[in-house]
């Protein structure tokens, strides 16, 4: 029997029991657009993670002030004692490899021009912060050394800053606005960044020199955090190591368990996040799965019964040549159709809810090449799987037995 012959004589079996034939492909469908429009979600969770990590900045370390543990006490978070200095920052920079690097120093107050207000994040750094964050100036200037060396009241807006102060659109570049009622002058505009990798906004930040959130705005010499460049990503590790390192030397801290500090890179810190993407995809494509499962039991049952039906056409078959192989091979085309029909249903449908999944609640999803693959080559395995044990029984049916059947 001809391969062509086989797939025309499963068709016909199909077509001749639509109602069935539908509902017994909804599992696959279901189960494939589920798996598709799962993968999706992870696939977009992950690029979205990417791009956050993008927009934070090249090659960064961050060390923060915290971290430590002694006498039985708690461990501080970041940010939670000010044992980082200025002298930690200049030696940090000596690290080889390091390509940039800038004290930072946050805080948070209320603004005001004119009319408007807003509570928004104060960030202190040096001439190369904006470097070091990948951040464009759209318009104005950076501040340099002279005004981090006489803490001048000078700042750059953030986006979302921009927006609220000035609703109007005019350029700031020039303009006074007032922090915690100080005068400050605007040099300069930052381009937007969007939202970052732990869901804030970027762009709902001043930033000023750190010498100038240090002594006017918060009156101390300590800094929260360095933010450090490293020259190449391949050695990012490798200064985080160098770094944590140096800092132990210089705190005279001989157990890690005992750190004032921590030194995370970027990748680290996106990397729980990644996992827990990763984490709830499987979770998603395990239930999604399930109704695969389902799908795969509802085309045995469906060829089970075929095969009691038409037990005597099996047997005629037989009887005028057909070998074993022809009903194996007959039977299990037809399941193979049913669930590679349904997979491809599946396909359309789970691209359709990704979209959907994007457009209406604004999800990310990225649908591949390589999911569609996977699902179509899951559908196909069902229908083998689920398949060939009706197949087989039919294969396997005495000839006389079966012409006799009634």
């Amino acid at each position: 029997m001809q391969f062509a012959n086989t797939i025309q004589i499963a068709m016909r079996a199909i077509r001749r029991n639509k109602v069935r034939s539908a509902l017994t492909m909804l599992g696959v469908i279901i189960g494939v657009a589920s798996v598709i429009a799962m993968i999706a979600l992870g696939s977009g969770a992950r690029a979205a993670i990417d791009e956050q990590i993008q927009s934070q900045g090249t090659n960064i370390i961050y060390v923060s002030a915290g971290s430590w543990q002694r006498m039985g006490m708690p461990r501080g978070g970041a940010g939670s004692t000010t044992t980082l200095t200025l002298e930690d920052a200049a030696a940090v920079a000596q690290v080889p490899n390091v390509a940039r690097m800038s004290p930072m120093q946050r805080s948070r107050a209320q603004v005001i021009y004119g009319n408007q207000n807003w509570s928004t994040s104060i960030e202190g750094g040096n001439e190369d912060y904006v470097v070091i964050r990948n951040w464009v100036i759209v318009s104005g200037q950076n501040f340099g050394s002279r005004e981090i060396q006489t803490a001048d009241k000078v700042c750059l807006l953030g986006e979302t800053v921009y927006k609220t102060l000035f609703p109007g659109g005019e350029d700031p570049v020039g303009q006074v606005i007032r922090i915690k009622n100080m005068p400050f002058r605007v040099i300069g505009r930052l381009g937007p960044k969007g939202q970052g990798q732990f869901g804030q906004d970027q762009d709902d930040i001043i930033l000023a020199p750190y010498t100038t959130v240090m002594k006017k705005l918060q009156g101390v010499t300590y800094i929260n955090q360095i933010s450090i460049s490293a020259a190449r990503p391949d050695v990012v590790e490798d200064v985080a190591v160098q770094v944590t390192r140096l800092m132990r030397s210089r705190h005279r801290i001989s157990n890690p368990e005992e750190d004032d500090f921590s030194v995370r890179t970027l990748e680290e810190m996106a990397a729980t996040r990644t996992e827990m993407a990763n984490t709830m995809t499987m979770l998603l494509m395990s239930v999604a799965s399930v109704s695969l499962l389902v799908g795969g039991i509802g085309i045995m049952n469906i060829m089970l019964v075929s095969v009691t039906e038409r037990t005597k056409e099996i047997g005629l078959r037989m009887a005028v040549g057909a070998r074993t192989r022809d009903i194996l091979r007959q039977f299990l085309a037809e399941a193979v159709t049913l669930s590679v029909v349904g997979g491809s249903m599946g396909i359309a449908l789970g691209v359709g809810v990704s979209q959907s999944l994007t457009q209406g609640l604004g999800w990310p999803t990225m649908v591949t090449s390589s999911s569609i693959g996977i699902a179509f080559a899951f559908a196909a395995a069902v229908g083998i799987f689920f398949g060939y044990y009706p197949a087989r029984k039919a294969a396997t049916l005495d000839p006389i037995e079966a012409l006799r059947y009634e």
